[in-house]
């Protein structure tokens, strides 16, 4: 039996990786942010402006594909090194699509892909 209604998510401002909390084995996806290294380099030599404005379009179009993401499952783990999940959970309660899903964040270094999949059935562990 599979459990579809949790969801953890390892993030920073460049990636996210997803793990659905299940009894079957765990497996993790990748959404990448538009907005990379290069091209920030590449719009600072143009102007910094340019690079802010580039920057935060990209950011808000990740953060809206997470939200979509998100909307599908009732108890969700943010977590990380960034304060990029502080940032998509502040846009996620400005928006009442997300009342009904409830939505903790917490602080973590850097992981790798199983540590992540620990973290989440851990996390969600303590709910059952």
């Amino acid at each position: 039996m599979k459990v579809t209604n949790d969801l953890g998510i390892w993030m920073d401002h460049a990636n996210a990786y997803f793990t659905e909390f299940t009894t079957e084995p765990m497996t993790t996806h990748k959404l990448e942010s538009a907005f990379t290294h290069q091209q920030k380099a590449e719009s600072m030599i143009k102007s910094e402006t340019i690079s802010n404005h580039k920057e935060q379009h990209e950011g808000l179009a990740y953060y809206k594909k997470l939200g979509a993401i998100i909307l599908n499952y009732t108890d969700v783990i943010l977590f990380g090194p960034t304060n990029a999940k502080t940032e998509l959970f502040n846009l996620l309660r400005a928006d009442h699509r997300f009342e009904q899903i409830h939505i903790n964040v917490q602080n973590t270094d850097k992981m790798e892909e199983r540590q992540q999949q620990i973290f989440v059935r851990e996390h969600f562990s303590k709910k059952y």
